[in-house]
């Protein structure tokens, strides 16, 4: 695949983007879920209730954690993750800016 040229584009566009990683996956989607209804997690938790491996679902988390949608803490050798409320809140917004200026057109395909 080619290069983005992301710096041609809005730098709100480029957060977007970012920002649509989050939920381009079913097992991210999942593991935001269960740390929406859980208020906090820890990753062995997430391999009880997700059909994916450790390793799998550690991966997504460090997708999650690079988009800055969750963050983490350390407590000894488990690391508890949680919602990143401001991250969230941004994300929140930002969708419901660009999905409020859709308007239907009955001439529209």
């Amino acid at each position: 695949m080619g290069i983005t040229k992301s710096e041609l584009f809005k730098k709100r566009q480029n957060r977007l983007a970012v920002l649509a990683k989050a939920f381009d996956h079913p097992a991210r989607v999942a593991i935001l879920e269960h740390l929406l209804s859980n208020q906090t997690c820890i990753c062995n938790d997430l391999v009880d209730v997700l059909p994916l491996s450790q390793s799998t679902i550690n991966q997504h988390l460090k997708e999650l954690k690079q988009i800055g949608i969750i963050k983490g803490e350390i407590e000894g050798p488990k690391v508890n993750y949680c919602i990143d409320e401001n991250v969230w809140e941004e994300a929140r917004d930002i969708f419901i800016n660009m999905f409020s200026k859709f308007v239907k057109k009955n001439d529209c395909c």
